[in-house]
């Protein structure tokens, strides 16, 4: 109580004191000086990566003309003399280099442009380098760039920018034994044959797998006239910008809907401004096979040049892509392999690019082992080895490794098309498979006692308004994401398509032995149409049984084997296009893409003829017009077609049929 009593005047003085006291004045507050957040990112981060498996340079690489390249070299920790393994590519150095977030090297390559077995299994220091004109290098870009010539009036190309790469690579990095391999798929294809062209001496092997070689008569712009217009997307995405930002776009989720619609390809690509695209406007001033298109096959121009390295040409069997280019180069380049030790070639089951992914099937098509993994474990891999590493054995890979589809067994061949390896006797014999009356097919050629009135031709109606697809609908953009199937399209059942009106389906009696073809089909195909111009495709299919005990899925399965377009106004001339005579039956002979398949027992054989694949060629108007390009409404118009098959006028499959004594 005392002590409570003595707190409360206490309090009551000091509140008397307050109030009494004299108080100055209370001056104004001021704020302190205003201060910036400090910035928490610094100027330049440094990873810590002591614990990776590699080590990543990024250099800007001078070519002879003083722009810099960007180029990306992933070194193998520890590595002392190891080989290079380069790809220049169009497709993002960065990009093809961080497939992950990992410290593994294994890990950010498992992906495109990146054959992982070989590269990181044979411990090679891996380079990726971004083409002039694309993502981080300076420059112009130009598609394909051409040889410097009547195409290219300056003094630098891919030959060129390769061998500058390679120079300044053996010279600054300190790991390498000097040795250098160059490899890539498709455009990063094309660059390892670019590269064969006044090779660097430190360049001591090429493998160009599924490259762009021709791309009018049977890779990626055009196939023998007909034009890819699926492909015009490929075309803006690569060429609008250097980084690929602008992409293609739609308002249909069918493109069979979306191109009818729009019309001709000329009017597809004015509505989405491709007349921007330098490339573009090209295709569009070379519709024919004229000089622009002839100067710049690689085949030709590899055939003119010395063979100073090896080269291994990789082709996949059902490539959706570039089916035709790294068997014209095999060609053009074999007969100056006088020691038969320089080129090489492999023919694998796979779609455009497959080699380097799993390669255990295609589609609904098993081939009981991933072919992918023994091409780069047991072919690639020993292969590179052999002309790269130091004192290191010779690989003993035959001259031609071609996997033979239909029985699914690697064959060791000598040369190609060779049908067997080592067997006395064994040949192949281009033998025709005729198209007959009753649509029947068979190694007879019509006699004269078939041939009766309103017997000797099939026909049909090709309507432009209604162009046979080329797949099943709805009709996918091109695409290897996004659950696209693009690269399956080529082994698709091809029973909706024989079902058509519009298709005429041949079949042969049910196989009792197997048929073995090793080559290229050529179609020689009499035919007639009611227009003053037409497409012809012919297509070459293994009916499988009617059911298959062991993948009920494969009952009647129908799968093609070989099959290509031919744009009719060029069957006299490729270069000078001319009108059809109509209804007059005419021979159109052109070859299909290269096969290695057995027809097994209990098989059939089937060909197929239409004149439309859409929406993958653009539709021809069927009225002969300057150029199909800008065809109109009122050009487009149904003809009658037929398919002859009496004594002197009759179509078949030529096959390159292999025979064994």
């Amino acid at each position: 109580m005392i002590a409570i009593e003595r707190c409360c005047k206490t309090s009551l003085l000091f509140v008397l004191l307050l109030t009494l006291w004299p108080v100055a004045p209370v001056a104004a507050q001021t704020a302190p000086p205003a201060m910036g957040l400090e910035n928490e990112t610094p100027p330049n981060f440094v990873a810590h990566t002591d614990s990776f498996d590699y080590t990543r340079r990024d250099e800007m690489i001078p070519m002879r003309d003083g722009v810099r390249l960007h180029t990306v070299i992933l070194v193998p920790k520890g590595a002392k003399r190891a080989p290079i393994l380069l790809t220049r590519t169009p497709y993002d150095a960065t990009d093809l280099t961080s497939h992950a977030e990992s410290s593994h090297l294994a890990s950010i390559l498992q992906g495109y442009d990146n054959a992982v077995e070989a590269i990181v299994g044979g411990g090679y220091i891996r380079v990726i380098q971004d083409v002039r004109g694309k993502y981080g290098s300076e420059g112009d870009y130009v598609m394909n760039r051409p040889l410097h010539g009547p195409l290219n009036p300056t003094p630098v190309d891919h030959s060129t920018d390769t061998y500058d790469t390679i120079d300044w690579l053996v010279k600054n990095i300190p790991e390498t034994n000097g040795k250098v391999g160059i490899l890539g798929i498709s455009y990063d294809g094309f660059t390892p044959l670019m590269a064969l062209v006044n090779p660097h001496p430190a360049l001591k092997v090429s493998v160009p797998m599924n490259p762009m070689v021709d791309g009018w008569k049977g890779d990626d712009w055009f196939h023998n006239g007909a034009f890819r217009q699926q492909n015009m997307g490929y075309i803006l995405d690569q060429e609008a910008t250097r980084d690929n930002r602008i992409k293609w776009w739609t308002g249909h989720f069918d493109d069979y809907d979306a191109f009818v619609e729009a019309g001709s390809a000329g009017e597809i690509g004015k509505r989405h401004g491709l007349e921007q695209v330098g490339f573009w406007r090209k295709i569009l001033a070379h519709p024919s096979y004229d000089s622009f298109w002839q100067e710049q096959a690689m085949d030709q121009i590899l055939a003119a040049q010395p063979l100073k390295i090896p080269v291994m040409l990789v082709h996949s069997l059902w490539d959706q892509e570039d089916i035709y280019g790294d068997i014209a180069v095999y060609k053009a380049i074999k007969p100056k392999d006088t020691d038969n030790n320089k080129v090489f070639l492999v023919l694998g089951p796979w779609h455009h690019g497959q080699e380097i992914e799993d390669g255990s099937s295609l589609g609904a098509i098993k081939f009981n082992s991933d072919t992918s993994l023994y091409f780069q474990r047991e072919i690639l891999l020993p292969f590179l080895d052999q002309y790269l590493k130091d004192d290191a054995p010779a690989s003993g890979i035959a001259p031609v490794t071609a996997f033979e589809t239909g029985t699914n067994t690697w064959r060791r061949l000598p040369s190609w098309p060779s049908g067997c390896a080592g067997s006395a006797g064994c040949s192949i014999h281009a033998t025709p498979l005729y198209l007959k009356a009753g649509l029947k097919l068979g190694l007879t050629a019509p006699a004269a006692s078939d041939a009766t009135p309103g017997n000797n031709f099939d026909e049909y109606i090709s309507d432009p308004a209604k162009p046979v697809p080329f797949r099943a609908r709805p009709t996918r953009p091109m695409g290897y994401s996004n659950g696209l199937t693009w690269p399956q399209w080529l082994v698709d059942d091809q029973r909706e398509a024989s079902g058509r009106t519009d298709v005429v389906a041949f079949v042969s009696d049910v196989l009792t032995a197997p048929t073995k073809i090793s080559g290229q089909p050529i179609a020689n195909l009499v035919a007639s149409t009611t227009g003053t111009d037409s497409d012809w495709v012919v297509k070459l299919i293994d009916v499988y049984p009617d059911e298959v005990a062991s993948d009920p899925d494969m009952g009647g399965y129908q799968l093609m084997v070989s099959g290509d377009i031919f744009r009719g106004r060029y069957r006299e001339s490729l270069e000078f296009p001319k009108a059809i005579a109509a209804d007059k039956p005419l021979l159109y002979r052109f070859a299909l893409p290269t096969a290695n398949h057995v027809f097994l027992p209990g098989h059939r054989i089937m060909v197929q003829v239409q004149s439309s694949w859409f929406p993958l060629y653009d539709r021809n108007p069927q009225t002969f017009v300057p150029s199909i390009f800008w065809a109109q409404p009122g050009d487009y118009r149904k003809a009658t077609q037929r398919i002859y098959h009496a004594p002197g006028q009759a179509s078949f499959v030529e096959l390159p049929l292999v025979t064994t004594p």
